[in-house]
């Protein structure tokens, strides 16, 4: 049983994710955070393949900071999900990751956001998205 979803409301965005690494029938972890914090005003849930979850969001966080350090400025959330997305379609004729994300943020120009990725890097703007069951 695993699940992330996502609301926008007038001044928010709000993500929740469970806790639990699951297998077929075995719970093998019920502490797992599957938000990842890209900056001060941008995170992402993330469903999918425990190793692929980690690793693809990690990837994204590191390369959200790295833009930031190189640059001196943050990227929107539009462009955080835009590159999310492009590294997933990328990956997605290599070696696919098997994650969907939920990315919410907020931004002093256009307020609050969330987009919904999923494994085959489609890309939508949404107002409440959800992934997973249980």
């Amino acid at each position: 049983m695993e699940c992330v979803f996502g609301m926008v409301g007038n001044g928010f965005a709000l993500v929740v994710a469970d806790s639990s690494a699951v297998h077929s029938i075995l719970v093998h972890k019920s502490n797992e955070d599957k938000i990842m914090i890209l900056d001060s005003h941008k995170l992402m849930g993330a469903s999918g393949e425990a190793g692929d979850r980690a690793q693809f969001t990690e990837y994204v966080q590191k390369n959200v900071a790295l833009y930031q350090f190189r640059n001196g400025i943050p990227l929107t959330t539009a462009a955080a999900a835009n590159f999310t997305r492009g590294e997933l379609a990328t990956a997605l004729r290599k070696n696919p990751y098997m994650v969907n994300i939920i990315l919410a943020g907020y931004d002093k120009e256009t307020g609050p956001s969330l987009y919904y990725v999923d494994y085959i890097a489609t890309l939508h703007k949404v107002d409440k998205g959800a992934f997973g069951y249980g």
